[in-house]
Formats: C-alpha cells, structure tokens, sequence
C-alpha cells in the first residue's frame, strides 16, 4: 500500500498560524479550511502545530510529513455527502516539552498572525505555581504567555506585531477567559507595563463557538478506506460535512477582509455578538437531544439515527423542536429553521451510531441549561407551558428511576435488560432515595424544589410540576411508547 507522503506535495507557505492542539477535531475543521482557502487563493499560509500535552508522541505526522485526509461524511441539502481532502498545510509539529526553545522560536515568527487552540475544555485553565522560566509551563495559558511574551521582546514592542488569538475550546466566553488567565499570569510574573498594553492594544483574544461532530480515526474500517483512496493515512480523521465557525469581534467586516473564509463559501459567520448563535446551538441542537434522547431510549430505540426515522418519536421530536424550541432563538425565523433543518440531517447522519446511552450522562444539567430556558421563556411570551418539553422533564424522571445500584451509577430497567444511569452523586443520591415513591405529583415537587439541581424552585413556575407529573402517571401507566404517542398529539 502506498502512503500519503508518496502522494501529495506542500506547497511552502509561510507560517501563519500557531496552533495549540494536534488533535481530531482541529485538523478536520480550522486546518481543513485553511486549506481550502490556501486552494481558493484566500488565504496563503501554513499552520505550525504545538503538541500542548507531555504524553503521547508525534511519530505519525513525523513519518507522514504533517500531510493527513480529512472524510467528511454524512447527510447535507437532502443528499448523502461522502468527500475525502488531503490536507497539506501544516508545516511543521512540535513538542515543547521535546523542544524547550520552540515556543520561543515560533512566537519571533515575522509571519505569525493568528494563534488557534482546541485543548479541551479543561485546558483554559492554570496549573499550580507556574513560572515564566518554566521549559515549559504546564498550563495553556503559561504555554501561550511565554509565546506572546518572547513576541512582545523580539520585536520590542511593536504594535504592529500583535496576533488574533481564536480559542476552539468548548467553554463560554472562551477568549475572555483565556486572556482573562494570560493577564493573570503576566501580573503574577510581574512583566512589565508594556507588555500589558501590547496584550491589550495589538493583540485580539476573540470569542468563538465551533459546531463539528468530528468521530477521529476508522479504525473499524481503516483497511477499507485505505483501500479506496489508494493509500495509507496513519492520521486519517472522519467527520460531519456540517461545520459553523463564529467569531465574534468588534468590527466584523474588518476581520471578514483580513480573514476572508467566509468569502469564499466555508461556514464561517463573523459578528459582533455570538450570544444567539450559542443560544441557537444551546436549544435546537443540544436541546434536542435532550428533550428527546431518554424518552427514545425507554421507548425501544438505541441510536440517534433510528430515534430520528421512527415513525412513533419523529413527530414528538418535530414539534419539540419546530413548534417549542426554535420560537424561543433570538435570531430570524428562517435561519433558525435552516439550523433546525440541518440539525435533523446530522441527527440522520448514516455514517454515525450516535448512541443515546452516551448522550444520557449528566441529564439533569443538561435539562437545565439546554431545555430549561426555552420552557421559562414560552411560558412567560404565551402563558402556556411547552407541552413536548414538559413531557421530556416526565421522560427524564422515568429514565432516572431506579431499580438497583451500580458500579458508580444507578441501574434502570428497559424491559429485561438494565441500563446505566450516571449522573453527579447528589442527582443519584435523590433518585435512589426516591425509588419507591408512587405518588408522581410528590415525586416531581421534590425534585423541582432542588434549587441545587435547577439554580431554583422549579415549582414557582405556574402548572409545571402538575403538568409533568401528569405526563408521569401516564408514562407509568401506559408505557413509554404509548406515551409518546400521545405527547407528540395532545394539546392542554
């Protein structure tokens, strides 16, 4: 079999990009599109990876020459999306725990314009006493620091040398809270003033949400797509063709100009607030797996794809989504729709086992923060409560009742196998102590009056506990499926 190294060349570029991350979801998404966009003449640069964790090593993009195929597969438009790219513009790889000096190297880069990072969530954060000496910090943000500090004293302040730093990591406000870390640290180490007024007046720290299911590595059907492409790709990664990159900054049209991916068709939005795209996100995406994932589960289901092709779910869902959660976005209707619309094409991705036990961890939290407003927002516009999102706060306690403990979980039942239930201890505590209690309406009112769980007493909002212990009853009664049957018609 041949490699890819046999089969592509890079074109040099220079360096303009740093970036922090060397993992799945940059290289199918940023990287992928910087490379369009270097084919497109939009953009003409390469990325210099900084490898921001000890373990692991980097043999593959050694031995590959950096050079990897990005599959995008899935559904788009009403058709089936299945394309394969080489992607060529990552010049280099380096550890700076291999490589001491190379954070200072790469921050005297004349070329350097952007920094990009994806260090998971937890990486925007600081790690114990860290110093500016360090070879090198253990955090992200002492990582970036040192950088943007050997920048600052290689050119001697130039304002003219300042960067756009654009933070993947899945946290809100992620460019404010990294600067936020940055700051902290330069006053820690007691850098100079210029210094300060450099991070603060050359450089721009945005605020960005990046929205791309991104699976990594086939290593079920590796040999096969190998086989298809006609050659070996150690670094190969498989993602959905549905990508949104948001960028939030003061002058939109400015950074449009200066990073001009948006012009030339990739799905990059720049704006001056990102808050109704997160919102957008929050309640149509992540709101609808919740409000319907465990209620799918209970009913017989257990992958997103077959969820979102049965006849019984698909109208609960639907009205879920276009009649109760898609009116409470503070966007225009129809790009709403649109988003709504692409949401049930990746939720139909064929490509994709999305399984919805996975998707059940932690539901109470993800009640509350994608479900929740969406009901108090209805509730307060119309004075009627969501009915498709009540009966998913019933489904939610149905799933969560228990039949036994489990290794660090609870077990539920679905017919005559158990499923886990995993959740914080509190949240498994309250189920478990609650188990056998048959009145639904005393069920609900106690766990709604957990203020800990919901940020408040969910039973100041008029008709919700009756309306979901209502649902309850039902679902106990009649069983999941006839439930749901009845939630998707029912109107109070």
């Amino acid at each position: 079999m041949d490699s890819i190294r046999n089969r592509f060349k890079k074109t040099p570029r220079p360096v303009r990009v740093v970036q922090f991350g060397e993992g799945n979801f940059l290289r199918a998404f940023a990287d992928h599109m910087l490379d369009i966009a270097n084919e497109q003449g939009a953009f003409n640069g390469s990325v210099a990876i900084v490898k921001p964790r000890a373990h692991g090593n980097l043999d593959a993009f050694r031995q590959q020459d950096c050079l990897y195929t990005v599959v995008l597969r899935g559904r788009e438009n009403g058709g089936v999306v299945n394309t394969a790219r080489a992607v060529t513009c990552i010049d280099r790889i380096v550890s700076p725990y291999e490589e001491p000096d190379c954070l200072t190297e790469l921050g005297g880069l004349d070329t350097l314009e952007y920094i990009i990072s994806n260090t998971t969530e937890a990486g925007i954060s600081l790690t114990g006493d860290e110093q500016l000496t360090d070879r090198p910090c253990a955090s992200f943000p002492g990582k970036l620091t040192q950088l943007l500090y050997a920048r600052y004293r290689r050119f001697e302040g130039d304002m003219k040398r300042g960067v756009v730093v654009l933070p993947a990591e899945l946290i809100d406000r992620n460019g404010s809270a990294l600067k936020k870390f940055v700051l902290e640290l330069t006053g820690k180490w007691a850098l100079e003033e210029g210094f300060v007024r450099w991070l603060n007046e050359a450089c721009l720290f945005l605020n960005t949400l990046v929205d791309r299911i991104v699976t990594g590595f086939p290593a079920a059907e590796a040999d096969a797509l190998y086989e298809s492409l006609g050659y070996e790709d150690k670094l190969l990664t498989v993602g959905e063709p549905f990508g949104l990159w948001v960028i939030e900054c003061e002058e939109p049209e400015k950074m449009s100009a200066r990073l001009p991916l948006d012009r030339i068709g990739l799905p990059v939005v720049y704006t001056k607030d990102l808050t109704p795209y997160r919102e957008r996100k929050v309640r149509i995406l992540n709101g609808a797996h919740t409000s319907s994932v465990l209620a799918a589960y209970l009913a017989g289901e257990n992958i997103v794809r077959d969820m979102m092709n049965s006849p019984l779910l698909r109208p609960l869902i639907d009205r879920a989504v276009y009649e109760e959660l898609l009116p409470t976005v503070p966007l225009p209707e129809d790009e709403v729709r649109a988003f709504a619309d692409a949401v049930a094409e990746r939720f139909d991705n064929p490509f994709i086992d999305h399984q919805l036990l996975a998707i059940s961890l932690n539901s109470i939290s993800k009640w509350r923060a994608r479900v929740l407003p969406s009901v108090k927002d209805t509730l307060n516009e119309t004075g009627r409560l969501p009915e498709a999102l009540v009966f998913s706060l019933a489904a939610l306690i149905a799933f969560y009742t228990p039949v036994e403990q489990g290794d660090n979980c609870l077990l539920g039942r679905r017919g005559d196998e158990t499923y886990p239930i995993r959740d914080s201890q509190p949240v498994l505590d309250f189920f478990w102590t609650h188990r056998k209690e048959e009145n639904t309406e005393a069920l609900v009112r106690a766990l709604a009056a957990r203020t800990d769980f919901w940020g408040e007493d969910l039973n100041a909002l008029p008709g919700l506990t009756e309306r979901a212990a209502y649902w309850l009853d039902i679902i106990r009664n009649e069983g999941m499926r006839s439930s749901v049957a009845r939630a998707a018609e029912e109107r109070k």
